[in-house]
């Protein structure tokens, strides 16, 4: 992993990114999509992870997120990983999935590879953490991470997918309590779009 994009200051606000391995459409399930909701707010609620603004894709997760000290982001992002490749190898097994053996088997070739991974490798190495010191990065990547399933066309206004932090931001409830940003230049529960 490059050195730009490791967490250095524990105290920052980071925007991190998660990627299933081959960007395999893994979260089109509301199975798989429930276990990553339920693992963040665990992670929220016993491991001292603050969430700021999320968004789950199919293939891929967003945060921008710090850790409560003494924890450290690194430890929760890796536990998180880990907890999360466990959980969605389990779920394969029970779940009615259509291209089961095709995804089982890109898991398995990408663990072959790895020391680190005995069977199964779902996520792809690293987080791409970017440190989000100045106001103005910090705003791009909340709207980045709320335009992504605009972008993509799956909803015409961000606030209108459910696996995202975009509607508690227009003052909504939304699957994950975040803390709102009002940094000044952007004001909490004004909708910025």
């Amino acid at each position: 992993m490059s050195h730009q994009y490791r967490v250095r200051d524990p105290e920052e606000i980071y925007f991190v990114t998660f990627t299933i391995v081959d960007w395999i459409d893994l979260f089109t399930r509301p199975s798989y999509k429930e276990l990553i909701i339920d693992s963040l707010k665990y992670c929220q609620q016993n491991k001292g992870l603050e969430i700021y603004a999320y968004c789950l894709m199919t293939n891929h997760l967003h945060l921008l997120v710090s850790a409560q000290l003494p924890a450290r982001l690194s430890d929760i992002i890796r536990d998180f990983k880990k907890h999360t490749n466990k959980q969605i190898m389990k779920l394969m097994e029970t779940e009615n999935e259509s291209r089961k053996d095709w995804i089982v088997y890109r898991f398995q070739y990408h663990a072959k590879y790895n020391n680190r991974i005995q069977d199964y490798k779902v996520w792809q190495d690293g987080y791409h953490g970017i440190a989000c010191d100045k106001p103005d990065i910090l705003l791009q990547k909340l709207d980045y991470i709320h335009d992504n399933p605009v972008k993509s066309g799956i909803v015409a206004l961000p606030e209108h997918y459910l696996y995202s932090s975009a509607a508690n931001y227009a003052g909504e409830k939304g699957l994950l309590d975040v803390l709102l940003l009002d940094t000044g230049f952007y004001v909490a529960n004004v909708k910025p779009y």
